[in-house]
């Protein structure tokens, strides 16, 4: 028991010293690039940070736990946006540049509404369960596709400030390379060593699922997030999130249900799914008000958190 809290400490103390070195190295390469700092948070922050979603989808349905993906890509999705956006929110109101109010989160809720609606086959036909086919993952694959497209014309838009990269680009990308593995490891040793704990000391596993589990992968978009609010990167903080979401629909879902096979019977219900599109449009719209996420709504966030989580649990 020592020794796991011992870990538990150590992996906390790795996570968020990896989460500064990504954040700096991120913030120094497009500066070297001369590209966007949203545009490296959509991709090499974003893909990065969402390693632990994919290594558990693809251990889960390749096993045949595919409720396991549907939850682990449900759950990520709602605690990105409610409490990494809510948290990063309350330690700094965050600035959204009118691209992403246009762009980027449209892209967000559109991808998110689109899932939601696969899922919900018993909306629309009584006689059946609600699944999600090797089709439904095509679908996804071929939306995510749109927004590699999208990425790939703002690489070509180079930036005209004429800020001096901190870090040469070779050191820019070894810390974000040293930061990415501090964060990766840091996860393991937290999310391992509070499930044993938590074992330990009788948690049922159902709420180890449900919580520990469930934070744990997504710690290292909520440390990275955190860190770069902290540093006043605010394009990072919220571009780690929106592209964290589209890459866990795309690619940790898409992929793995396109190569091994849907999900039958899905046991999330209406209220889950519903929640899930509901914060990616709640997002969108409180930064299309003032184009900022300010202290007051990541509180309303947190709050709407606090409360599914009470549901959830209780039922």
């Amino acid at each position: 028991m020592l020794l796991n809290i011992f870990l538990l400490i150590f992996g906390f103390v790795i996570l968020i010293k990896g989460a500064d070195f990504f954040v700096d190295g991120a913030s120094s390469i497009a500066a070297n690039l001369k590209v966007s700092k949203m545009l490296i948070a959509l991709t090499i922050v974003s893909f990065g940070t969402s390693a632990p979603e994919l290594a558990v989808a693809i251990k889960a349905i390749a096993s045949g736990s595919g409720d396991i993906v549907l939850g682990n890509v449900i759950g990520s999705n709602i605690l990105n946006i409610l409490l990494i956006i809510g948290i990063s929110a309350i330690v700094h109101s965050l600035g959204v540049k009118n691209n992403t109010v246009k762009k980027e989160l449209p892209i967000t809720m559109l991808i998110t509404t689109l899932f939601g609606v696969l899922l919900l086959d018993n909306v629309f036909d009584k006689g059946i369960a609600n699944s999600f086919s090797r089709s439904d993952g095509v679908v996804l694959l071929l939306f995510f596709s749109v927004f590699m497209y999208y990425l790939i014309s703002m690489s070509r838009n180079r930036i005209d400030e004429d800020e001096v990269a901190p870090m040469p680009i070779l050191k820019s990308i070894g810390f974000t390379t040293l930061g990415l593995v501090g964060i990766i490891l840091g996860s393991n040793f937290v999310v391992d060593s509070a499930t044993y704990i938590a074992k330990a000391i009788g948690i049922s596993e159902r709420l180890i699922a449900l919580t520990v589990i469930a934070f744990g992968t997504s710690l290292p978009e909520l440390v990275t997030s955190v860190s770069a609010t902290r540093k006043g990167e605010y394009d990072i903080a919220i571009g780690n999130v929106v592209g964290s979401n589209i890459f866990n629909i795309g690619i940790v879902l898409g992929i793995p249900v396109s190569v091994f096979g849907g999900v039958g019977r899905i046991t999330f219900g209406f209220v889950d799914i519903s929640v899930m599109v509901i914060t990616a449009i709640l997002l969108f719209i409180f930064s299309l008000n003032d184009r900022k996420i300010s202290k007051n709504e990541g509180i309303i966030f947190l709050l709407i958190f606090i409360i599914y989580y009470g549901y959830i649990l209780i039922s």
